[in-house]
């Protein structure tokens, strides 16, 4: 299933650090940005959580909802979180279920060698859970939390 803007945004729920199911249908009337990462704690992940980090108040702001979601479990986000100070929810697709879902698992090639892996991307979602804007393969991790939000500023 594709991601189509202008469509309806497939449903999740996901589990956060503490085991809370976060569900998009719980966060209606809020824009919501979902982000897609490889791992937590590595160089380009770690770039790219501390933008929306430091660019949280002006997504607030904004009525919009920060997620982050990746493979990793539990004690893997939670010390992400703490060790970076992040102010937004990480979720844990261990099972890989919304991560196709959104476009966001495939092949990668990376050094001539080809897996399949996390695809970074992020998608944002209206208030009524429609697909605004899908960037299906995020190139500059530091720069894309300034490009979400100068998006989501221009509506």
């Amino acid at each position: 299933m594709a991601i189509l803007e202008g469509q309806p945004a497939p449903e999740f729920s996901l589990p956060d650090k503490d085991g809370n199911q976060i569900s998009l249908e719980g966060l209606k009337g809020k824009n919501v940005v979902v982000y897609f990462y490889p791992k937590d704690d590595t160089p380009g992940c770690t770039k790219q959580a501390q933008g929306f980090r430091d660019l949280n108040p002006q997504f607030e702001a904004l009525n919009t909802v920060v997620l982050g979601v990746s493979p990793d479990g539990a004690k893997s986000h939670d010390d992400f979180i703490c060790k970076y100070d992040l102010p937004f929810t990480l979720l844990c697709d261990e099972q890989k279920a919304v991560l196709p879902a959104y476009d966001a698992w495939g092949e990668k090639t990376r050094f001539g060698k080809t897996s399949m892996g996390v695809i970074r991307s992020t998608v944002l979602i209206d208030s009524e859970g429609v697909v605004k804007k899908h960037w299906a393969s995020v190139k500059d991790a530091g720069a894309h939390p300034q490009e979400v939000l100068d998006v989501i500023s221009e509506a």
